[in-house]
């Protein structure tokens, strides 16, 4: 996985000279005041110089705010967020890169803006989120926490950043789900969707995790995502995940039958489990 590196500190502008000293006997009061002059002229232009840093490309972002972080709520899939900015194109694709928490950090509004949540490095594994823009020393992400479709703004500095080649998209419509691998299709299947009473949930969201469940026997993987049911604030007692996973009958493939989640056929699920962590997903009524 590819780190990105920080680029090197701009070189110091450079000190602008003193006036010329004039030894003339009868200009000396002259030249003395003309020096005070020029000398004021020489520390103000230094000063616009100094205040005024040449720079490529966009400027960066002032620092955050101090912020006692454990006075913040968590961003989870168990938590609500609910002073978290909405995606602003739930519907526009990313170009895959994907970033991860080194550290406990702190869940900004707007670059170096109001802090609204802590995000930490785990949660079903490691917690890689979707990167969606980037300014300056900071970089916008989708959250796992409720409202769907929360975003937040985090420092650079925090994150380790990789690229995944997949991309998932399913279409309520048809009933299909479509992954894919450097733009290209790479596998097709017909799915189970959320029934008229409890909708799977559309817009943009991400893989967020992977695990197992020794107390159910309808899928050998659980593939949580980062969105959760409009209906149900629990399933089964977990924080009503919206999940991709397999089911042990093969009736309820193409029908619009389950409590929000996504079932898939066992090919389907083996393929999906190989995908990396915070993989965006596309879901539409298409």
């Amino acid at each position: 996985m590819a780190r990105h590196a920080a680029p090197a500190p701009a070189p110091a502008p450079p000190r602008a000279a003193g006036p010329t000293e004039r030894s003339s006997r009868w200009s000396t009061v002259f030249w003395a005041v003309s020096g005070v002059f020029a000398v004021l002229a020489a520390v103000v232009g230094v000063g616009v110089v100094a205040g005024e840093p040449r720079t490529v490309g966009p400027a960066a972002a002032p620092a955050a705010p101090p912020v006692e972080i454990d006075e913040l709520p968590l961003s989870s899939t168990y938590t609500s967020v609910d002073a978290a900015p909405l995606d602003p194109a739930p519907d526009a694709r990313t170009d895959g890169v994907v970033v991860h928490p080194v550290r406990e950090t702190v869940v900004h509004d707007a670059p170096a803006g109001r802090p609204i949540a802590r995000l930490e490095p785990t949660q079903f594994g490691d917690t890689w989120l979707p990167l969606l823009a980037e300014r300056g020393d900071w970089v916008q992400v989708l959250l796992p926490s409720r409202p769907n479709g929360s975003t937040g703004w985090l420092p650079a500095t925090d994150l380790d950043r990789a690229t995944t080649p997949y991309r998932i998209e399913v279409h309520l419509g048809s009933r299909t789900l479509e992954l894919f691998s450097g733009g290209e299709l790479a596998g097709s299947w017909t799915v189970g969707i959320g029934k008229d009473s409890a909708p799977t949930p559309t817009g943009r969201t991400f893989l967020l995790g992977a695990f197992t469940d020794d107390a159910q026997d309808y899928s050998p993987v659980i593939l949580p995502l980062g969105t959760h049911s409009p209906t149900h604030d629990t399933f089964g007692g977990g924080p009503g995940t919206v999940a991709i996973h397999t089911w042990p009958t093969e009736d309820v493939y193409g029908t619009a039958s389950s409590d929000g989640c996504i079932r898939v056929p066992p090919d389907a699920l083996e393929r999906l489990a190989e995908v990396p962590l915070g993989t965006l997903v596309m879901i539409d009524e298409g």
